[in-house]
């Protein structure tokens, strides 16, 4: 794998229930064992500010926003996010894998609530400019299985799970249609496997995709 300099970019993608949460910390520790320091991360949130956004976006009624208002919610806590944690870990030569980055928006708000997939790009250059991760990994699964698993381990953050299953099934199409639109970035996991197995597949993938 590439040793020193810059860190790298690793985010992982997809629906609810899809275990990103747990393979972050999964993938961190793999990363760490290779060598390289590592931090981990999500979105929306993962600095002060944008956990203050987080707030307003995860939490309160489903129908709280509708989908152009909650991709601006969702770029203004990204821009923090970035200038406050990533790009600093980045530069110090930091690897980040980050539970979830813009393909959220795109796949949620586009796809999901139909807001404008240009205007979402015109967002990202607006906030990101032409930042992007090295390696995005979208964990896929059928959405009956991500809901029945986000419900086992729902806490205050329903806001997006109680959103209709047509809702969800548009997002999962959304990830599926961004990773075959950019191969060369994205990595789809199949994430109806164990824990383990998953691991495993996506640690294949970081050292297929970013070995020197």
């Amino acid at each position: 794998m590439t040793q020193g300099g810059a860190g790298l970019f690793i985010t992982l993608e997809g629906g609810e229930g899809a275990g990103k949460s747990t393979q972050v910390i999964r993938l961190k520790d793999w990363i760490e064992k290779r060598g390289h320091r590592c931090i981990a991360t999500r979105e929306p949130g993962g600095a002060p500010g944008a956990e203050m956004v987080r707030k307003l976006l995860v939490e309160g009624p489903a129908e709280r926003w509708d989908g152009v208002t909650e991709a601006l919610l969702h770029f203004a806590a990204r821009r923090e996010h970035l200038r406050s944690t990533v790009l600093p870990a980045i530069r110090s030569g930091t690897w980040v894998v980050s539970d979830r980055f813009a393909d959220s928006t795109m796949a949620y708000q586009g796809y999901g609530h139909g807001a404008d997939r240009a205007m979402l790009g015109t967002l990202y250059e607006i906030a990101v400019g032409d930042f992007r991760p090295n390696l995005t990994l979208i964990l896929d699964l059928p959405v009956e299985a991500g809901l029945k698993r986000a419900a086992a381990r729902r806490g205050t953050e329903t806001r997006y799970e109680s959103l209709p299953v047509d809702f969800h099934e548009r997002v999962r199409a959304g990830f599926l249609d961004i990773a075959a639109a950019d191969p060369t970035r994205c990595a789809v996991i199949d994430a109806t496997a164990g824990i383990d197995e998953i691991a495993h597949a996506i640690a294949a993938a970081v050292t297929a995709r970013l070995e020197a």
